[in-house]
């Protein structure tokens, strides 16, 4: 995208509000020249909190604050210190707890980079279901102790990615994403169990809306994209637990209060299911939790979301936000509090 040429007048003033290990990760040299070129930014650039000195000077003057992973809740009482503020850009995946209702109230337009956050997450699910159609991750824990012959993996069933039954638990940009990527596997079929969408939803997608006990009836793999709110919490439990086939295979990148560990820990035990998770509930698990040993489940330390040059598409979005905010042109994309109700 072309910089915009702007007045000195015209530049808005940013304030920064992030941990100083994200601001490392997400603002290299490339990042901050941008920043730079296109508003006016307090020294020092970046803060951790608000409530300082430095807080209060550049509440006063900030028409927009750039958030990311690591910054606080923004208070009612920091917009009231804020009254030129007219954008809360958050260079990372949910807004939920960071910015408060009043912000919608006096029409202070929020931005999130969800959408970048989502392609890492949906490309490790689909390596993830391959991985988990070939048995991969639990052969591979075998394998270290089954070291006199290959011919273990004969023993362990239809080791293919091809007419598999897919299901998604959550109709959210991640698990929209992996939808699509899955068209490169030739699969019997993919199931989605949200329930606030409609078939209409999955128009085009290839996608078939089934509710959640079908779809844990039916799946050979499933995996979970819904949010963490009250009412999914433990939406997996010993119940939908007992639904899925003998052999069939758990995904979670979502949230770990997803499932209920106590009961996934007693099937995982059984050796019936397999499971890959990079999230757990608590993360990470205590160190007696059985699953860390089973050679059926695959554990990750939260590796799925934005890591590394991947953080950089989420600031290189913020700044194209900021930029269509300078040149008077609607974000791309928008966050709104209802929204929040059922979105991350």
């Amino acid at each position: 995208m072309t910089h915009p040429s702007t007045s000195a007048a015209a530049r808005p003033h940013v304030l920064l509000l992030m941990s100083e290990g994200t601001f490392d990760l997400q603002f290299h040299t490339e990042q901050v020249d941008r920043l730079r070129e296109l508003a006016e930014v307090g020294e020092p650039l970046r803060l951790d909190d608000l409530d300082g000195e430095d807080g209060r000077t550049q509440l006063a003057e900030a028409d927009v604050i750039v958030t990311s992973w690591g910054a606080p809740p923004i208070t009612p009482a920091h917009l009231a210190a804020a009254p030129r503020l007219r954008a809360i850009l958050h260079a990372a995946g949910t807004v939920r707890g960071l910015v408060p209702d009043e912000a919608w109230a006096r029409g202070i337009v929020v931005t999130s980079a969800a959408d970048e956050n989502a392609r890492p997450v949906a490309e490790y699910t689909l390596a993830a279901i391959i991985l988990a159609g070939k048995r991969a991750p639990f052969l591979a824990a075998e394998a270290r102790t089954r070291r006199d012959r290959w011919s273990f993996a004969d023993e362990r069933g239809d080791l293919s990615n091809r007419g598999r039954t897919i299901g998604i638990v959550g109709w959210s940009r991640i698990g929209r994403r992996t939808v699509e990527l899955l068209d490169v596997l030739e699969t019997d079929g993919v199931l989605v169990a949200d329930p606030t969408i409609t078939a209409d939803d999955l128009l085009g997608t290839g996608a078939q809306l089934v509710d959640l006990p079908e779809l844990l009836r039916r799946s050979d793999i499933v995996s979970l994209h819904a949010p963490a709110l009250p009412e999914t919490r433990h939406l997996i439990g010993a119940e939908e637990l007992a639904l899925m086939p003998d052999g069939a295979t758990l995904i979670n990148t979502a949230r770990g209060v997803l499932v209920d560990t106590a009961a996934l820990e007693c099937e995982a035990s059984s050796g019936r299911l397999f499971a890959v998770l990079d999230v757990t509930d608590p993360e990470p698990l205590p160190p007696t939790s059985v699953l860390y040993d089973l050679p059926n489940v695959m554990l990750t330390p939260h590796i799925a979301g934005s890591l590394g040059s991947e953080a950089r598409r989420m600031s290189d979005h913020t700044l194209d936000e900021l930029e269509r905010l300078i040149l008077g042109r609607p974000v791309l994309a928008p966050v709104t509090r209802e929204h929040l109700v059922v979105g991350a």
